[in-house]
């Protein structure tokens, strides 16, 4: 699998109620979450897709391969049906997913999602273990069979990435996978609140 047949969808439609305002424009080590979880979702992509909420119209960053919008059909509806409106417009076969509120990502963790993926039959989805629990995010996923699960739990009322994880067949890489390219575990960090920036692991050059 090369990064010319991978699409990247970086979930930004979220409602920032936990953070008290617009998380993604808040900085980390000099630049705003968002652009940093797209430069590295570019890394490992020919295109990056940022899904939004309705009415946000923020500029988007740039980066080493076009970036473009989705919009979420509706507010705040939950990351599944984000990924949904992603995939809808994504360009390739594969789509690796990320949140844009993930400053540490790691290319080198997403690229080895991507290829993990490719390597394994009959695996629709590959995903990260942590302390023996499956990570929502990030997540690598064969985009036919992924909207095609979306679209049917998001009709059965589902808004949860775990609900699609159960629905496909996932390639499940364990920490010993993985942990040796990041060893913070950095790829895996989230922002909910203010104070989680501080509990960030400090990034230099990316690997």
């Amino acid at each position: 699998m090369t990064a010319s047949a991978v699409s990247a969808i970086v979930l930004a439609g979220g409602a920032s109620s936990r953070f008290g305002g617009d998380k993604l424009a808040a900085q980390f080590a000099g630049r705003p979450l968002l652009e940093r979880a797209v430069e590295a979702a570019a890394a490992v992509a020919s295109e990056v897709i940022v899904v939004l909420a309705p009415g946000d119209d923020r500029a988007l960053p740039e980066a080493s391969v076009p970036v473009r919008r989705a919009v979420d059909p509706e507010r705040h509806g939950g990351p599944l049906v984000g990924l949904l409106a992603g995939l809808e417009v994504a360009g390739e076969p594969v789509a690796i997913v990320v949140g844009g509120d993930m400053p540490t990502l790691s290319p080198t963790v997403l690229a080895v999602l991507v290829r993990a993926l490719g390597a394994t039959d009959g695996a629709d989805a590959a995903v990260l273990v942590e302390r023996g629990a499956t990570r929502p995010l990030p997540l690598a996923v064969r985009n036919g069979a992924a909207s095609q699960a979306a679209r049917r739990l998001i009709g059965e009322g589902e808004r949860s990435l775990r609900r699609l994880l159960d629905a496909l067949s996932a390639r499940q890489l364990d920490e010993v996978e993985w942990r040796g390219l990041d060893p913070e575990g950095a790829t895996l960090r989230d922002v909910d609140r203010p104070e989680d920036l501080a509990g960030m692991p400090r990034v230099g050059r990316r690997t």
